[in-house]
């Protein structure tokens, strides 16, 4: 399963002191647009990734898939 996802800025982690990003819109792929197939509602839109890897874990997890069984892409905000 191919994922799409916009970012938005995040804050500095406290932690690691690294940039971070949240999700925007959360859509899966071979849709016209991010708002025709929006997933966003199944992630915590307020929560502040660290990594695509990050994401893409935490997605296979909710979604009760394998890593390995999805796909995720990066979409600029138009």
């Amino acid at each position: 399963m191919l994922f799409e996802y916009t970012r938005r800025r995040g804050v500095r982690s406290p932690v690691t002191d690294a940039p971070t990003f949240r999700v925007g819109k959360l859509a899966e792929a071979g849709t016209a647009d991010l708002s025709c197939g929006d997933i966003s509602h199944l992630i915590d839109r307020s929560y502040n990734y660290h990594s695509s890897r990050e994401l893409h874990w935490h997605l296979a997890d909710r979604l009760g898939l394998a890593p390995t069984a999805l796909t995720l892409r990066e979409v600029r905000a138009a």
